[in-house]
């Protein structure tokens, strides 16, 4: 848990981001290791709508400096969580209804979200990091 005041908002989105991505990657990885299991139901990970809502909750918010910036609600980002989702499909022969090239292309695209978040984490923390060192 980040301590108040260090981090700014956005830095403790990104590191909210990251952790489900993580959840997710993990959920998509199990989708594809039982690609053959008979009755096999895939799970997936659900936090995209949830995290936007929080963004976009009244209450305590950033101080918007240019029009362009949209409000963020400091209290409300940590407690978003990921819903499990089971999504049903069509249930023939083994009744397995995982779709291989499905999970694979949402593996590739959680795991450039994923990288992109963390360069931007790494991004925040390199200045929080030059801002400690008095500017060195």
């Amino acid at each position: 848990m980040p301590l108040p005041g260090i981090y700014d908002t956005a830095t403790i989105l990104l590191q909210k981001v990251l952790d489900l991505r993580e959840q997710k990657q993990q959920n998509i990885a199990a989708n594809i290791a039982n690609a053959d299991t008979p009755g096999y139901t895939p799970v997936h990970l659900e936090f995209e709508a949830d995290l936007r809502q929080a963004l976009a909750q009244p209450g305590t918010k950033a101080v918007a400096t240019h029009p362009a910036h949209f409000p963020i609600n400091t209290g409300r980002i940590e407690d978003v969580q990921a819903r499990t989702v089971r999504s049903p499909g069509s249930r023939f022969g083994d009744r397995n209804t995982v779709d291989l090239e499905q999970e694979m292309t949402a593996l590739a695209e959680n795991q450039l979200l994923y990288e992109a978040t963390a360069q931007m984490l790494n991004k925040k923390l390199g200045l929080l990091k030059y801002v400690a060192q008095g500017g060195r």
